[in-house]
């Protein structure tokens, strides 16, 4: 068997208290990452809906002319 040595409480209280600090931000941080992802994600989806309405307001002349002259019977 090893040989057992006795650890100053002093350290091993030290490393306790770290392991609880991790562990009790993790929820925050957690959360936080979340809400960033979220944020990105928000703002790509209004980014894509504005090319969409871009591209569909430069198509709107040829669609516009196209429909006049299948009125007109051209």
């Amino acid at each position: 068997m090893a040989n057992e040595t006795v650890v100053n409480p002093q350290i091993t209280d030290a490393v306790t208290q770290t392991n609880v600090k991790v562990v009790a931000e993790s929820p925050a941080q957690a959360m936080a990452t979340l809400y960033q992802v979220a944020a990105q994600a928000a703002g790509i989806a209004i980014n894509n809906a504005n090319t969409a309405q871009t591209s569909l307001s430069a198509l709107n002349p040829a669609i516009v002319s196209k429909a006049i002259a299948t009125i007109n019977g051209g």
